[in-house]
C-alpha cells in the first residue's frame, strides 16, 4: 500500500491535471513503452493498445474478429470469461480437445477450416493450471501459420510460476500471425482494472477503433500510478513474493488432500493435478458423481469450489471442479481440504 500512497500523491503533484482529463485512447506513453520494454519479444510501443483489464481485450477482439455464425475455436475446457465476451457476437464456438501437453493438433487440423481464431491460454491456464509445453508451442504455432489460423494468446498467469518460467510465449515464435493479452491485475491489483493487447499493425486499428467505441479509452490516472509504480521497480520486487506465497498456498493443498482424501484409482475416487504456477488446481470426481451435485454437500461443510463443466464450450464433464489456492491462508486451506474431504464423504456414501 505505501508504494500506491506514494505513487497516488506523485501523480497528483507532478501530473494531476492531465491524469484526470480526457486521455489518447490507444492509452499513456510511457505506459505503453514500459509494457513493450518487458516482453520477450521485439515488441514497438505503437503495437500496444491499453484496455480496461484484459476482460474487455477479450471483448474487442470478438467485436472485431467475430460475427454471427463465425467459427471461433477454443480450448477444453477453457476460460469461461472468454466464452462469455465472445458469445454476444453469436459466433458458434468449437472445442478443441488438449492433452497434458497443450492443444491437439490432429483434432485442431478437423475443425481449423474457415475458423477465425483460435483462443488459447498456455500458462497455468485457468480452470485446469495446466501449461503448454514447449514442444507443442512450437508444433502449435507452425501449424496455426500453415492454417492461416490467427491465435489470440492470453497470458494474464505468466509471471506466476513457481520453480522455472514458462516458455516463450507463442506470439514471440509468430508475432504477425497472434494477438497477445496482458493483464496488471494479477501482480498489482484487480481493481485497477488495466490489461493490455499487443495486435499486428494490420488489426491495431481495428480494435483501436472498437476500444474508442466502448469506452474511449481507459482510466489516465490508474495509467500513470501503474507507470509510476513500475518505474520505481517494485514488480522486480513485489512478484517474487507473490511466487513464494502462491506456491507454498499449492503446496499446502496438495498436502492436505493427499493426506485427507481417500486414496484410490482415478475412476474410484477424487484425482487431481499438480499445477506448476497459477493459481488454480483441477480435480476429477469418481464415476457417477457429479460436481454439481458434489457443491451443496461442501457448502454444509463450510466450503465451496466451482463446478467444471461451465468451463467447456460444449460436451461438458460434470465430474471436474476447480480449486484456487490463492486466496485462502495455509491454515485455512489444511481446515478447508478436511472439510472438503468430510462432504466428500458424505456425498461419496449417498451417491
Amino acid at each position: 500500500m505505501a508504494e500506491f500512497e506514494a505513487a497516488c500523491a506523485k501523480v497528483l503533484h507532478k501530473d494531476g491535471h492531465a491524469a484526470l482529463q480526457y486521455a489518447a485512447s490507444e492509452g499513456f506513453g510511457p505506459l505503453r513503452e514500459m509494457v513493450a520494454a518487458t516482453l520477450p519479444w521485439p515488441v514497438d510501443p505503437s503495437q500496444i493498445l491499453i484496455t480496461t483489464g484484459s476482460q474487455q481485450g477479450l471483448d474487442l477482439v470478438a467485436k472485431v474478429l467475430a460475427e454471427t455464425g463465425s467459427k471461433i475455436l477454443v480450448e477444453s475446457p477453457t476460460y469461461l470469461g472468454a466464452v462469455m465476451a465472445f458469445t454476444p457476437m453469436e459466433p458458434e464456438i468449437i472445442s478443441v480437445t488438449n492433452d497434458a501437453d497443450g492443444i491437439d493438433l490432429v483434432d485442431l487440423a478437423g475443425k481449423a477450416q474457415e475458423a477465425r481464431f483460435l483462443y488459447v491460454q498456455p500458462n497455468f491456464q485457468n480452470p485446469t493450471g495446466r501449461t503448454m509445453s514447449a514442444a507443442r508451442r512450437t508444433a502449435l504455432s507452425w501449424q496455426a501459420e500453415q492454417l492461416g489460423l490467427p491465435l489470440i494468446e492470453d497470458n494474464p498467469y505468466g509471471d506466476l510460476w513457481f520453480d522455472a518460467a514458462p516458455p516463450a510465449p507463442l506470439t514471440a515464435l509468430n508475432p504477425q500471425g497472434c494477438i497477445y493479452l496482458g493483464s496488471f491485475s494479477k501482480v498489482l491489483a484487480p481493481g485497477l482494472r488495466l490489461g493490455f493487447i499487443v495486435a499486428p499493425q494490420a488489426v491495431y486499428p481495428k480494435l483501436l477503433q472498437a476500444k474508442q467505441a466502448a469506452d474511449l479509452h481507459s482510466p489516465g490516472f490508474n495509467q500513470r500510478l501503474v507507470a509510476e509504480v513500475m518505474k520505481e521497480g517494485f514488480l522486480d520486487r513485489h512478484v517474487p513474493t507473490i511466487r513464494a506465497l502462491y506456491k507454498s498456498q499449492r503446496d499446502a493443498m496438495l498436502e492436505a488432500l493427499a493426506r485427507e482424501m481417500p486414496v484410490g484409482e482415478p475412476d474410484s475416487t477424487l484425482s487431481w493435478n499438480t499445477p506448476s504456477g497459477g493459481m488454480f488446481l483441477w480435480a476429477r470426481l469418481p464415476k457417477g458423481m457429479n460436481a454439481v451435485d458434489f457443491l451443496p454437500h461442501a457448502v454444509a461443510q463450510g466450503v465451496a469450489f466451482v463446478p467444471g463443466a461451465p468451463f467447456y464450450a460444449d460436451h461438458g464433464d460434470p465430474r471436474t471442479l476447480r480449486l484456487s489456492f490463492v486466496t485462502p491462508s495455509v491454515e485455512e486451506i489444511h481446515r478447508g481440504v478436511a472439510s472438503l474431504a468430510k462432504a466428500y464423504k458424505n456425498y461419496a456414501a449417498g451417491a
